[in-house]
């Protein structure tokens, strides 16, 4: 016999083992107890599936508890004719005669916080149960006392479709029949305590509404991308790697239609042939996984398995990489593992306890972004996010994570003042758990997706970030190099009269080039928060300015290092990167703007064929000053060599507005030599000052340290590459 307050608690929403009470049950006789709860509900008659009564239960609660004996084995299979108070009937599916959803497996795994793949598991899972069409859902609370599924189906009534608990791992579930793809939802929790807590979104949800709306979208699993060969060469150490970073809300809007977004297909039609033809190897998207807050630019994610909504389905998102692949160009995703805001629909307090982030806001309070920060101790936690890592690699085929803010990750005091961080377990200031964190991430990748690559955005000296575990490294396959970044924009910025007072801010990478696999970036962090543009760093009057560009791309084309730059400086956007505005394509109108834009097209064209370029970026063979001492000119001079150590390219810089001719250079081989590319050229908005006659040949003058030498003439605020042809 059931007892009132078991009853009771249903009606309520806060029985926390509702498949205890509901469903069918053995009772005396041979026969099967059916409980079911339905509000509004009149009248429910169990019926069998070709729809023969098999009994009429009778209403225990005046709220829709209802329960009756039938004659059939606890097993067989039933449905519920429901006559409603409205006077409506239909049949259901009973969810609470359906076994269990995960397997013991997918628990024990689940549990020791080991699955490769949680998102095969977790989530809303659109799936076939018994023959009958539905979706499982599982989400991890384990301090929860009840959660419920709620969404449109059910009227958001949290009482209505409680879930089971998995005790072993802390996993509530249910299979709800005859959810589809397509249906909103969310979790409806009691804390320990029994209060309800704000609505949850699901954290495994693979789509969610567009915000201001905060619900999750039962989506349908991508299916596996199989590992492509080519894009493992693409995206090895020794390919050339020219990044093209994109703010898809800004890149390029339909201002004729209310200013709108494209879609993801308008962007495979559009974006996709546009960084083909100016020659970039692979684009990076600022993040894509859903997030509430427009101008967090992504940074501050919710959804970390949904592409956003802004821009269309995930199956329109999973499109778009495929049509990057066709056209032989590589897609890098920024991921967010570092930290996520505190939207009452997120994951703060999910459960009604520091499930997700550290407890101590010392520890799990960020002061800089007003955002918590990932407890990376615990190991559902680190499973979470090691299992996103593969879902967007695997699931959509994506080649690379630029893991951001990974300084953020290393150090307990990052950004704190004495006092408000507590050192790790030996006494000192690395955050352990996420430097553990960070080295799991990397080698799962690399053994399950072994073409993708990670690029880490640290921006300290922390070493070997990106060298392998195994040899005490982080084992990211890239890292950003931050201080070139900034040491050469400084230097940029000066008056070129200046500039022979600061030639280190130009060198000093050189001195530990080769200590990281850098990623040389210019990205959106530099033109934007009152940074100015690319164009309005530099000095001088409009024309030098102009110049200062085209020559510092040279240098940044011609320095060791992948290469990466954010939209709109490929053609010197004027104004500072606003995330509400296209970018201003119509400066393509003035010869200037599609001056640099030419060029950029050119230096995409001349790295990717010239392997000395980019070869050996990683290994001092790859590079050789011929002089970087003549400050009073402020010239640079060095050669860039291919890994046969026979091919060559010499790279000349001039940062003064003066020509300087007669100047006398060495070089490494006797010969001829040509222009590859010059900065200066007409068609890019130069002055046309040609740094060497057609078939000039060295003269047999020991100069720089060379036993032979060239005279030439070097066009004013640019960058010359020459190639030797014997």
């Amino acid at each position: 016999m059931l007892s009132s307050h078991d009853i009771d608690r249903v009606c309520r929403g806060s029985h926390s083992d509702p498949f205890a009470i509901l469903g069918p049950h053995r009772s005396k006789g041979g026969k099967t107890s059916v409980r079911c709860f339905l509000p509004s509900a009149n009248s429910v008659t169990v019926l069998s599936p070709d729809g023969a009564p098999l009994g009429d239960l009778t209403q225990l609660h005046a709220d829709g508890f209802f329960e009756g004996l039938i004659n059939a084995r606890r097993d067989t299979p039933y449905q519920l004719q429901v006559q409603w108070a409205s006077g409506l009937s239909s049949r259901l599916e009973d969810p609470y005669r359906f076994p269990l959803v995960l397997g013991e497996m997918d628990v024990w795994l689940l549990s020791e916080g080991t699955h490769l793949r949680p998102f095969e598991v977790l989530g809303a899972q659109a799936c076939t149960m018994e023959g009958i069409s539905g979706t499982r859902f599982a989400v991890w609370a384990p301090n929860a006392s009840r959660v419920s599924v709620v969404g449109d189906f059910n009227f958001w009534d949290g009482r209505r479709h409680p879930m089971r608990l998995r005790r072993e791992c802390g996993v509530w579930e249910l299979f709800l029949p005859e959810v589809s793809v397509g249906a909103l939802y969310k979790y409806e929790v009691r804390d320990q305590h029994g209060q309800v807590l704000p609505a949850r979104a699901d954290p495994y949800a693979l789509q969610s509404e567009l915000r201001p709306a905060t619900a999750s979208v039962v989506g349908q699993l991508p299916e596996m991308v199989s590992p492509s060969p080519a894009r493992k060469v693409a995206n090895a150490l020794d390919a050339p790697v020219s990044i093209y970073e994109v703010h898809l809300g800004s890149w390029r809007r339909v201002t004729e239609d209310g200013n709108r977004w494209l879609n993801w297909d308008e962007l495979a039609d559009t974006l996709v042939p546009y960084a083909k033809d100016m020659g970039f190897t692979h684009l990076e998207l600022l993040p894509v996984s859903e997030h509430p807050f427009d101008g967090s630019w992504g940074y501050q994610p919710i959804g970390l398995y949904a592409p956003t909504a802004r821009f269309g389905d995930a199956a329109g998102f999973g499109r778009l990489v495929a049509r990057c692949h066709e056209a032989g160009i590589g897609l890098i995703l920024d991921w967010v593992p570092a930290h996520f805001p505190t939207d009452a629909h997120g994951l703060a307090n999910f459960d009604g306890t520091h499930l997700y982030e550290y407890a101590d806001p010392r520890e799990g309070f960020h002061n800089d972004w007003n955002t918590l920060i990932y407890n990376l101790g615990r190991t559902e936690v680190r499973n979470f996010l090691v299992g996103n890592a593969l879902y967007w690699l695997e699931r959509f085929g994506v080649d690379g994570l630029r893991v951001d803010a990974v300084a953020s990750m290393l150090y307990r005091d990052y950004s704190r003042q004495d006092g408000q961080w507590i050192p790790n377990i030996y006494g000192g200031r690395e955050n352990l758990e996420a430097i553990s964190f960070l080295k799991r991430m990397n080698e799962v990748v690399g053994v399950e997706r072994e073409q993708a690559i990670t690029l880490a955005e640290e921006s300290t000296a922390y070493p070997a970030v990106s060298r392998p575990t195994f040899a005490g490294g982080l084992g990211f396959h890239y890292k950003w190099n931050m201080g070139w970044m900034h040491d050469s924009l400084a230097y940029m910025a000066r008056d070129p009269i200046y500039r022979q007072h600061h030639q280190g801010e130009m060198t000093f990478s050189l001195v530990y080039a080769f200590n990281e696999n850098f990623v040389l970036p210019i990205s959106h962090d530099e033109v934007v928060h009152g940074k100015g543009s690319l164009l309005n760093k530099m000095p001088g009057d409009r024309w030098q300015q102009f110049a200062n560009v085209r020559a510092f791309l040279g240098y940044m084309f011609g320095h060791p290092g992948k290469k990466l730059l954010f939209m709109g400086c490929e053609f010197a956007q004027e104004r500072e990167w606003n995330h509400d505005q296209s970018l201003d394509w119509h400066l393509l109108d003035n010869p200037q703007h599609a001056g640099v834009q030419c060029l950029m097209r050119d230096l995409n064209h001349l790295y990717r064929a010239t392997p000395a370029l980019y070869q050996q970026d990683f290994v001092p063979a790859g590079f050789e000053w011929i002089d970087h001492a003549d400050n009073q000119r402020s010239l640079l001079s060095f050669v860039r060599w291919a890994a046969d150590q026979a091919s060559f390219v010499v790279v000349l810089c001039n940062f003064t507005p003066n020509v300087w001719t007669d100047y006398r250079l060495g070089v490494p081989r006797p010969g001829c030599y040509q222009e590859l590319l010059n900065t200066d050229w007409a068609a890019y908005g130069g002055s046309n000052v040609c740094a060497l006659a057609t078939g000039n040949l060295t003269d047999p003058i020991a100069w720089h340290g060379k036993l032979n030498s060239i005279t030439l003439t070097i066009p004013p605020l640019s960058t010359v590459f020459l190639k030797w042809t014997a």
